[in-house]
Formats: structure tokens, sequence, C-alpha cells
């Protein structure tokens, strides 16, 4: 028998016999499989990670597979109908022109010179990157039956389903759409949800690159603060009265760059506050798999609980994995969804099918659980570390919130926002990259930023060298300024 076929046929015999266990019994070790089914060990593995990117099984390394629990908690759909309304009110303000900066992204995308420590990094060390996993699942997605054929529009359907799961509540595949990656997910939502010329609320300080996209699409974005417990609602609440926005978009978990969790009692405020204006929420909830080993319990997404379709959600696996691994989605209940859709088809077709068929290899196998504990330990262990040199080496640096989950630090500097670029500078001639804050904000900043981050650099002793080069730069800035008006305030 062929070995594509046989996977097929055996992940349809597996799904067939799952019946005959209860939830949480153990399935045949793969040697009986073999025996039974006469296949190769390859084949057997295979099958039973399709099977457990589909939810039907969970493997646990050295004990087995055994049928996943079953899921009972379906209750009955919310009232979308206010969509309509929301989504017709296309005839706002006059259109603007759409410029596109891209200067805010580029510094997170572009590699520096060789020598120079990337503290301005958006993605992970290679050496936290899973690198042989996804090269195995690569492999073993170009072997799939029908891998380099055309894919559905909105995604393979186990890859819609997996993304369900994570995200968790009430949603099905049919409720996904795969992207490629985050940021095609926001531009996605961004067109979708906005006309040219309207206003959209964002956070303040938010990612450069939703800001980008929105004022590519002609959107005007209207700062709304947010502190150490996130977004502020009753500052939300006056923004909507004020513009009368129809779309906020949010990061309430982790939020780039404060790394900011949205408080428990403002959560369903902001969800709240929206539908009664009438306004989508895009959550980018782009760093849940980022989180700290020491983070505690996770708050679940706002989509979770959303059943009135107020929550367009977006989740990629782009930020923990790769930068070339870009598969992502978008997830929305409600006539919005077929916006989502239909601008997803005009715009790119389809995710390329052997990238989809590599992300179910690679999170359907074992290593997949043991690459989320290793990221969650290491990233941990480097915020420990550069939050202690930095206090000890840059105590003029203030850092108001030291993060459980994401890459970086936001640090306010204690003199004028014009300081920043000439600190910046400072520290590229030093041997440091960092990331200035003035691409982070839409409007004047109240103070002068940059983030350093640590989940781009090779470890601690790069993270030291790196505070180190960081102490030079703000001593050359301080020897040109003088005493007065330098760093050392």
């Amino acid at each position: 028998m062929h070995e594509r076929s046989s996977v097929a046929e055996l992940v349809s015999s597996l799904r067939e016999e799952l019946n005959r266990y209860s939830p949480g019994g153990k399935l045949p070790s793969s040697r009986a499989l073999v025996e039974r089914f006469r296949v190769s060990p390859v084949t057997v593995s295979r099958a039973v990670a399709q099977l457990a990117a589909e939810g039907l099984v969970v493997t646990r390394p050295g004990s087995g597979a055994f049928r996943a629990e079953d899921r009972t908690d379906v209750p009955a759909p919310g009232d979308t109908s206010w969509q309509e309304v929301s989504l017709s009110g296309d005839s706002g303000p006059e259109v603007v022109p759409r410029t596109v900066d891209a200067s805010g992204v580029l510094v997170t995308l572009a590699a520096p010179r060789p020598g120079v420590i990337e503290f301005n990094g958006g993605y992970l060390h290679t050496s936290l990157q899973p690198e042989r996993a996804m090269s195995d699942a690569l492999a073993r997605a170009g072997r799939r039956p029908g891998a380099w054929g055309r894919p559905p529009t909105d995604g393979l359907s186990e890859l819609r389903a997996w993304f369900a799961r994570e995200i968790g509540g009430t949603l099905t595949g049919a409720d996904v759409l795969i992207t490629a990656g985050g940021q095609s997910a926001l531009a996605t939502a961004l067109r979708a949800l906005a006309p040219p010329g309207a206003p959209v609320l964002v956070e303040s300080p938010t990612y450069p690159g939703m800001l980008a996209a929105a004022r590519a699409t002609g959107l005007r974005p209207v700062p709304v603060p947010v502190d150490t417990d996130g977004v502020r609602p009753d500052l939300l609440a006056a923004a909507f009265r004020a513009t009368g926005a129809r779309l906020f978009v949010c990061q309430p978990l982790f939020q780039n760059p404060t790394g900011a969790v949205l408080g428990p009692d403002r959560r369903a405020q902001i969800v709240r506050t929206a539908r009664e204006a009438g306004a989508f929420v895009v959550e980018d909830d782009f760093a849940r798999r980022l989180a700290h080993a020491d983070s505690g319990p996770l708050p679940e997404p706002l989509v979770a609980h959303d059943r009135d379709g107020v929550v367009v959600h977006v989740r990629s696996l782009t930020k923990v994995t790769s930068p070339s691994l870009r598969v992502g989605a978008l997830a929305a209940r409600g006539p919005v969804l077929e916006r989502l859709r239909a601008i997803q088809v005009v715009d790119s077709f389809f995710v390329p099918r052997p990238l989809q068929e590599a992300a179910l290899e690679l999170v359907g196998s074992p290593a997949w659980g043991r690459h989320l504990r290793a990221v969650a330990a290491e990233l941990g262990s480097r915020r420990t570390a550069i939050t202690a040199a930095v206090r000890s080496r840059l105590p003029e640096l203030a850092l108001p919130h030291v993060p459980s989950g994401g890459g970086s630090l936001w640090l306010r500097l204690p003199g004028p926002g014009a300081e920043e670029p000439a600190l910046v500078s400072a520290a590229l001639r030093a041997g440091v990259a960092v990331a200035p804050g003035r691409p982070y904000h839409c409007a004047e900043p109240p103070a002068g930023h940059i983030r350093l981050s640590f989940a781009a650099v090779a470890g601690p002793v790069e993270i030291a060298e790196g505070v180190r080069r960081l102490r030079t730069a703000c001593d050359e800035l301080f020897d040109r300024q003088g005493p007065t008006d330098s760093l050392r305030a």
C-alpha cells in the first residue's frame, strides 16, 4: 500500500474506532498498531499526529496516545443582527489619502549589521525557534496526499478546527479563516471593519505594524491611553462618544510594547462599551504562546465569552515559531465573517497548502509541547536577567511594568522626547540596536521611550553585554549634553 494513502486510511480507521474508548482512555501502542494494520512506524506516527491536530486524541511523550475529552459546552448562538447596522455605516467622513509609512515596522524587521546586538528584534532568536521540528514537519507535510494542490480558500478544515480549539470558548472551525500570519489578519480586519477616512480607536502606545496598516487603509488612528492594567475603559468610552468610531483595536494579553494584561474588571466592560457604540473590537492575541513559565493562569480571550460577534480575534503561529511560518487565523461570528472572507480571497486567494500542512504536522507532534515549555522557561529567565541588568546599570530609565509574557521591556526616558532619537543613534554607535518609542504612538507621545527585546538575542551573556553597551550610549549622551539636561537628571 502506498505510504500516502496508508496514512489517510489509518486515520480513517482509528477515527471510527475512537468511540470504543472512553474519554481519557489509552489507545493501543504504536507497535500494536504497526502489527495490526501492517503499516510502518512512520505511518502510525503521522496518523496519530493528525488525530491530535484534530483534537480527537492527546499524545503524552513516554505514555502514548489517549482519546481526548468530549466537548459539551455549546450554548445557544448569540444575537449578531446588530452587525448589519454597523457594517453598513460606510458613508462617513471624506476619504483621506492612504499613506504608507513602514518605518516603525522595519525597525524590528531589518537585520542589524554584524556585531550589533539586536535589542530591537521582533521575533524569537534562532536558538529559541523549533527549527528541527519545523523541518521535520515540512518534510512530512510535503508527502501528505494532495499537499501541493489547491486548498480551500478558508483554509484546511483541520487547521481551522485546531485554531478554534486553541482560541477556546464556543468557537468552531466554521468561525475561523486561515491567514498568512497575524499582520495579514490585522490588515484584512481593518479593511473589513471601517471605511477609508473613518476613525479607528487604538491603544496608546501600540504595535507600529497595526498603525501602518490602518493608515495604509486610509483610516485615522485615535489614541486611547493604557496603564499597567491595559486600556482605560473611561477613556475608551469617551473616545467612542467623541469620534463616532466603529472599531477599536487592542492587545489584551501582554500588550506590545508595554507588556500589560487587561485587568479582569475591565475585560467585559471593554466589550460592553464597544457593543453599546455599535462597534467592533479587534483582539490581537499575538503573545498568548509567549507567556513566561511563572505567568500563572492566563485570562481567556475576549472572544471566548462574546456571543454577539463584537470581537474579531487575531491569532498567529509566527511569533512562537519562526518569522517564515506565516500561518495565522481570524475568528469572528455573524455577517462580518463573510466580509472578512471576501477581502482575504481578493487579496491572496489562499494561504499555500504546504505551509498549512506543515503547521498541522508541527502542532500535532510531541515536539510542539516540548517547544512551548522551553520557550516559556527561557523567556522567563531572560526577562529576569534583563530586568536585573537594566535596574542595576540603567537606573535612570524607568521600568513601570515587568511583564510576565512577551519578549520585550518598555522603558521611559527621564528627559524630553527629543532625547529619544539621540539615544537610539548613540546606542547603535555603541553596538546595540534598540527600538525607538515614537513609532508606537499615533499622536505626540507623553515622553521618550525605547523598547528592548530580550527574545531576539542569544541569551543572558548577550543581554548583559547589550545593557553594558547601552550604558555606554547613555554616558556618551550625558557627556555631550552636560549635567543639566542629560539622561542622568
